[in-house]
């Protein structure tokens, strides 16, 4: 399989494909109030949110496996369409229930557009070019997350929320038909006895656990009572899950070989992904909370507060593209990224105990954190990909993908309630909204320190230069 003439044009597909997934992630969060009041039906609104981060998580991994039993291409086609589909259901929706199930059809095409779009450009350039091109993937994912709100407010008052979802047809649509034609058709890849298949088994315990996991870290939002969630949830998630690690030791064809986790870079690239989920949501999840339910600023005014962090992230993560390219050891550029990840937390921590009234101080703490996440981000999909055999790259690549995402959502439920009991604790003791909140996101920012902490530790197991891994379970 040889590369295109011009990539150019499939690339930018690639990116295109990826700033749809990033703003349908935020952009509701701007439209779902106006599309409660306009929808019939007494569903949660918050189950708009989770439907899509439910199926976009699920199928993570089993997309990745696909790309290596099926080819890259027809499996990206086929997440493209689902989405597609999804979008323009949602578009269509009547009530709350159409447009909850629509937004889980969306998210099972979306959820594979990040591991599907890195698999795609070793297609697509050489090796020395690819670290430098996933890092613009990446700052391009970073950019559009964060006018995902922006774009959402400006389409409800200009137009309707219907628009939040119809302007992905016509762009994803010309995505589809350009990457049909242009993408190249990489074969899939084989095991060393020629025969790959689908786990099916491993499939639906994998699903069934990622569900209930991920749902009980949703209660909150979806309305469900707390014993759903400390009984039947948490327990069917854990037993899914010891179910799933027994199918996976005896499979002949896992869904995810164990193996993988044996070789110490790719433990470190797992890790390197969980650290920096977590720190990713920490920020973007609970400072705009605080700007608004705090300070009062209004969320538009909030948005753009994020602005540091979505500048440092997007020049770090073409700087770090640039740098592997250049051959820099890749463990210490983790070191580096983990260190200005913990000066980022350290910093905001700080400005919320010194200056908890200037909210510039906050975003110019989170500046570093950018350069820190930006810096991180080519560097697991790097070493992933090279420390994995050829015949389980795809599923090597959507691993640290699906693990960015849990980390995030099981470290923003684990501070959510560290921050809810502190704040109304402050609260109790008379304190007013912006001081219970200031106090209440140290514990935040220390969360965040201990997530950068564990990535400097990770640092420590990458190889100076990664190889390609030779061929093998």
């Amino acid at each position: 399989m040889t590369a295109p003439a011009s990539p150019r044009l499939p690339f930018a597909m690639l990116m295109l494909l990826l700033v749809l997934g990033a703003l349908d992630q935020t952009i509701l969060a701007t439209a779902a109030p106006v599309m409660a009041r306009e929808l019939a039906g007494n569903w949660p609104i918050a189950w708009v949110f989770s439907a899509y981060l439910l199926a976009a998580t699920v199928v993570i991994t089993l997309y990745g496996r696909l790309a290596d039993v099926r080819g890259r291409k027809p499996v990206l086609l086929l997440a493209l369409g689902l989405f597609l589909l999804g979008s323009l259901a949602c578009a269509l929706a009547t009530d709350l229930r159409q447009i909850v199930l629509a937004r889980a059809l969306q998210g099972a095409g979306g959820g594979g557009f990040m591991t599907l779009s890195m698999l795609a450009v070793t297609d697509l350039f050489p090796a020395d070019e690819q670290g430098a091109r996933k890092a613009s993937l990446g700052a391009a994912y970073g950019l559009a997350t964060m006018f995902g709100p922006l774009a959402g407010s400006w389409l409800v008052q200009a137009l309707s929320w219907h628009w939040a979802f119809l302007v992905n047809v016509p762009l994803g649509a010309l995505a589809w038909v350009v990457l049909a034609r242009t993408l190249p058709a990489a074969p899939p890849a084989r095991t060393t006895d020629g025969r790959a298949s689908i786990d099916h088994a491993g499939a639906l315990l994998l699903a069934a656990a990622l569900a209930a996991s991920l749902l009980a870290t949703q209660h909150a939002r979806l309305g469900l009572p707390a014993w759903i969630t400390a009984g039947l949830l948490v327990a069917l998630g854990a037993a899914c899950t010891l179910g799933f690690l027994w199918r996976q030791r005896r499979a002949r064809q896992p869904l995810l070989p164990l193996s993988l986790f044996a070789r110490k870079a790719y433990a470190a690239a797992s890790l390197l992904a969980v650290a920096s989920g977590v720190a990713l949501y920490a920020a973007v999840a609970f400072v705009p909370q605080y700007l608004q339910a705090g300070l009062q600023l209004a969320p538009t005014r909030a948005a753009w507060h994020l602005a540091p962090l979505m500048a440092g992230l997007t020049a770090a993560a073409i700087a770090s593209g640039r740098l592997l390219r250049a051959q820099w050891p890749v463990a210490r550029l983790a070191r580096l990224a983990s260190a200005a990840m913990l000066l980022a937390f350290a910093s905001l921590a700080a400005a919320v105990r010194w200056w908890p009234q200037q909210p510039l101080a906050l975003s110019a703490a989170l500046a570093p954190l950018g350069l820190g996440l930006g810096g991180m981000f080519p560097v697991v999909s790097m070493v992933a990909q090279r420390a994995a055999p050829a015949q389980h790259t795809g599923v090597a690549t959507a691993v640290p993908v699906m693990l960015r995402s849990l980390g995030g959502a099981f470290g923003v439920a684990l501070l959510a309630l560290l921050l809810g009991q502190d704040v109304a604790a402050q609260m109790r003791a008379l304190h007013g909204a912006a001081e219970a909140y200031a106090h209440g996101l140290q514990q935040v920012f220390a969360g965040g320190m201990a997530a950068a902490l564990l990535g400097f530790g990770a640092a420590g197991w990458l190889p100076a230069r990664p190889r390609a891994a030779p061929a093998g379970p």
